[in-house]
Formats: C-alpha cells, sequence, structure tokens
C-alpha cells in the first residue's frame, strides 16, 4: 500500500510544487535584501505574510481568477514584500517580479 496516497492527487502535486516554489522564492528574496535566515523578526513577518497571502489567495477564489504555481510564488512574494515594508525594511520593487495581477490582487486584500 502507498503510504502517500494523497500524493497521487493533482491538486496535491500542484500545492506541493506551488510551496516549493515558494519557499525558494522567499530564501531569494531575504537574500536580495541581506535577511539573514536567523533573523528574530522573520516568524512574525512569515506569519504576516502568510495571512495576507492567505486572504488574497481567499479573493482570487471569490474572484474566479485561476493562479497557476507562478501566480502562487508570486503572490505570496507581494504578500512578503508588503510585511517587510510594514516592518519597516526596504524591498526595491526592481527585486520583485513583475506581475500586476499579484499586486492588485495584495492591494486588495490589503486595502
Amino acid at each position: 500500500m502507498d503510504i502517500d496516497q494523497w500524493g497521487h492527487d493533482p491538486q496535491v502535486r500542484f500545492l506541493r510544487r506551488a510551496f516549493s516554489q515558494i519557499e525558494k522564492a522567499q530564501k531569494n528574496l531575504l537574500d536580495k535584501i541581506g535577511i539573514s535566515p536567523m533573523d528574530e523578526r522573520l516568524r512574525r513577518i512569515r506569519d504576516g505574510a502568510l495571512n495576507v497571502f492567505e486572504k488574497a489567495w481567499a479573493l482570487s477564489v471569490r474572484r474566479g481568477v485561476s493562479l497557476n504555481e507562478k501566480d502562487f510564488e508570486n503572490l505570496y512574494i507581494y504578500s512578503l514584500a508588503y510585511v517587510l515594508e510594514r516592518y519597516r525594511i526596504h524591498v526595491p520593487q526592481e527585486i520583485l517580479p513583475v506581475d500586476e495581477k499579484a499586486k492588485k490582487i495584495i492591494n486588495e486584500a490589503t486595502g
């Protein structure tokens, strides 16, 4: 018997890939702005980013906006950037992905 039966579900595989990409993108962004993985603020920042991301995801679902893996990644990165800025940690716009859809959804979810 296969221990990971959920792993055969296409939606579960999609989410696993999406969240794996999110983790890599998060590390990359934090490296670019010089935030150490040991920074004591990161737990609160990540919690806040997850909260914003979940609101934005729910808003997307309600609006019928289809999101692919890259959209998920960008939505999370914009969520993280939003929370970092609230902690007065500057995130240069030029290091963020170019994604007007993600920007708009985050603005609506946090507005």
